[in-house]
């Protein structure tokens, strides 16, 4: 009977110390992030503290007296006190336990059984119950024995730890990235832009591009580590139109041809505080990195296809490499990014360096006002020492090319925008962002303007779990006004070569969709498709429609 009693209550009592299933919502981080930023998330949540010994079986709200093992319970509660529920005042009877499980259950209720015969009161104790204890304790003498060595392993290894917590340790992660695109034929009205299409595109280039990246991360202490990135790509999209307007028509997120193998991080990450984190280094300080995403898919290799369609062309301005960046969560919803970086911050010297040349500065208000809401606002100030705001988007270089220096002229700017994302349910999500540019030359009078937009819809677990669908629809950026000094304006200079003042004549429109397919944890294929209306913001050019297979494995 005994027997029967111990296999009841032993299950309580190992499940007490061994469960992981409690979710505190107050240990977890109060906004969800992307892996990279400069506050991960936390990798693992506390069990909530076990409840006290139960002294009667009524307080376990999921055992009814119909139940067949309510006497039992009810017997070793009465007898032993050998049992324990869930901090809920659950017992969970029916979960499976191990033999380990039952053995130290069992030594639970022989340490019981033995206080009581110490303390006088073996009358509760009967010789037929100790016989079958005995003989419990001899069948599971090598369970016990294991256990406790187990135990005296963990001391060891936690004291270890303990004592090098400060030594270093190397995580090794990275991703490979191979996609197939072709486009349809198109012919564009480049040069000049006259209404003549004066392009001669087939359209029939099928290419490759690849893109592998290897990550170290090194703990240096336990509230800091090192960041190494590198970074080898294969590729690039063509055929494409040659005027400076549209040489960015459709640039892939994944899309980085590089000569050789390079470094793409270098930075330093600490927590400061459990709210303030910096960042610091000479690769990778970039808006990106240092900035939260409120579009929580986005990514180039398992998100959205396109470069323009990962986030605000403003928060890719200035492609950082080296500087600082902190991140700082004021409240429970609310969280501040700042950064200052620069493009050529290892290259001292007129016109480059880490304050000389192309450099931007940003802030981002991050807002959550509720679970399934996020809102952020950002500004950006930017000086580009050529006149290219290096978003790699739409128009982003907004000063002509002197043809007697072979130069353009500086640009000073300010930048604004927005990004909305609402969950309206587990398997569909919206989002819109927006943004405006204004820019001038230092000295000089005049100034040139821009504007973006992308609404989009986001299907997570769409068809099957895991999987992910989307539809991206915007406008890149575009020179809405430019009267810059005669000779700089970039939209009649493409259309005359004059340069006099005056706006783009054409709005591009941008449609993506795609659909992931998530065959393994590490393993996705994603097919999609990305039309272009008046590329280069030309009326009388072709629209152009490009479709991709892109193939992601990492680890």
């Amino acid at each position: 009977m005994l027997a029967w009693l111990l296999i009841a209550g032993v299950n309580g009592v190992a499940q007490k110390a061994l469960s992981q299933e409690y979710i505190n919502p107050e240990t977890t981080q109060e906004i969800e992030v992307k892996g990279d930023n400069i506050i991960p998330l936390s990798s693992s949540l506390s069990p909530e503290e076990p409840m006290s010994q139960v002294t009667s079986v009524s307080q376990l709200k999921d055992v009814q007296p119909n139940d067949w093992a309510f006497q039992a319970l009810q017997s070793l509660v009465e007898r032993y006190g050998c049992i324990a529920g869930y901090p809920d005042n659950n017992y969970r009877g029916n979960r499976a336990l191990t033999r380990y499980e039952f053995a130290a259950g069992v030594n639970a209720c022989l340490d019981r059984v033995n206080e009581l015969i110490t303390t006088a009161t073996s009358d509760l104790v009967t010789r037929e119950d100790l016989a079958i204890l005995q003989k419990l304790q001899s069948e599971f003498a090598p369970e016990l024995a294991t256990l406790r060595g187990r135990v005296d392993n963990l001391e060891a290894k936690t004291a270890e730890i303990e004592a090098n917590q400060f030594s270093t340790t190397t995580k090794l992660s990275g991703l490979l990235i191979v996609g197939i695109q072709g486009r349809t034929n198109n012919r564009g009205d480049v040069n000049p832009r006259d209404g003549q299409k004066d392009t001669d595109d087939a359209g029939t280039n099928i290419n490759v591009i690849s893109l592998a990246q290897l990550y170290l991360t090194s703990q240096i202490t336990p509230g800091s580590y090192l960041f190494t990135g590198l970074l080898d790509g294969k590729g690039k999209t063509s055929p494409r139109f040659t005027n400076s307007v549209s040489r960015n028509d459709v640039f892939l997120g994944y899309e980085f041809p590089t000569d050789s193998l390079i470094v793409s991080d270098l930075n330093f990450h600490w927590l400061v505080t459990n709210k303030l984190a910096v960042m610091v280094g000479t690769e990778g300080v970039s808006m990106p990195a240092a900035f939260r995403g409120p579009n929580r898919v986005e990514s180039a290799a398992t998100g959205p296809l396109s470069y323009f369609a990962q986030r605000n062309p403003i928060l890719n301005m200035g492609y950082g490499h080296g500087g600082i960046a902190i991140d700082w969560q004021f409240a429970k919803r609310a969280s501040l990014q700042a950064i200052y970086s620069s493009y050529q911050p290892g290259n001292p010297g007129k016109g480059s360096g880490l304050f000389d040349g192309t450099t931007i500065t940003g802030v981002q208000l991050l807002l959550t006002p509720t679970d399934t809401l996020d809102l952020s606002l950002y500004y950006v100030n930017n000086y580009a020492s050529d006149g290219c705001l290096l978003t790699f988007v739409g128009d982003e270089c907004l000063t002509t090319v002197n043809t007697t220096t072979g130069k353009s002229a500086p640009l000073q700017t300010n930048a604004v925008g927005a990004t909305l994302t609402w969950q309206i349910s587990p398997r569909i999500s919206a989002g819109a962002w927006g943004g405006y540019t204004k820019s001038y030359i230092p000295g000089q009078s005049g100034s040139v303007e821009t504007t973006n937009y992308m609404v989009f819809l986001n299907f997570p677990d769409l068809f099957a779990k895991g999987n992910l669908g989307g539809i991206y629809v915007g406008q890149p950026p575009k020179i809405t006004s430019s009267d810059l000094p005669v000779g700089n304006n970039v939209p009649d200079f493409i259309n005359t070569g004059l340069g006099r003042a005056g706006g783009q004549p054409g709005t591009t429109t941008q449609i993506e969709a795609f659909y992931r397919f998530q065959l393994t944890d590490n393993i996705s294929i994603t097919p999609g498709i990305i039309h272009l209306i008046q590329p280069g913001n030309t009326p009388d050019s072709d629209s152009v429609t490009i479709g991709i297979l892109r193939s992601t494995f990492s680890f």
